[in-house]
């Protein structure tokens, strides 16, 4: 049963750990779908499941560890973030080709939220990053 219009802002937070595993993508984007039609927020949907596909695609794609995808909801801002094993740091390609099949995940990334970033989760580097994206609801 969807939320009441009165309890659509309140905070929420979600954690999904997911193995090293392809159909790991899928199960991300459709639990996501899933909890944004519980909160009343099928608007962000569509974006925000290409968005988690990316980043958890990336994860499953260029680590071999397990990873986890957080979803945060708090004054109308869903941050999408996915933790992975690997302390190498996301780099956007300079000039990606329009025909190429790979490396356009953080350019579209960067152009469909409305902020991202990431950060190192020890001070050390092995504990891995946090990539995260942002999407102001209207």
């Amino acid at each position: 049963m969807p939320n009441s219009p009165a309890s659509a802002d309140a905070p929420w937070e979600y954690t999904l750990y997911i193995p090293h595993d392809p159909r790991a993508v899928t199960v991300s984007r459709r639990t996501l779908r899933l909890i944004l039609t519980l909160h009343d927020l099928l608007p962000l949907s569509e974006t925000a499941e290409l968005v988690a596909g990316e980043l958890v695609g990336n994860a499953v794609r260029h680590t071999k560890g397990p990873a986890a995808l957080r979803l945060r909801w708090a004054g109308r801002v869903l941050r999408i973030g996915v933790w992975d094993a690997d302390p190498t740091p996301p780099m956007p390609p300079l000039h990606p080709a329009a025909e190429a099949e790979n490396g356009r995940g953080l350019d579209l990334i960067r152009n469909c939220t409305d902020g991202w970033g990431w950060y190192p989760l020890s001070s050390t580097g092995d504990s891995g990053k946090f990539v995260w994206c942002e999407l102001l609801a209207s």
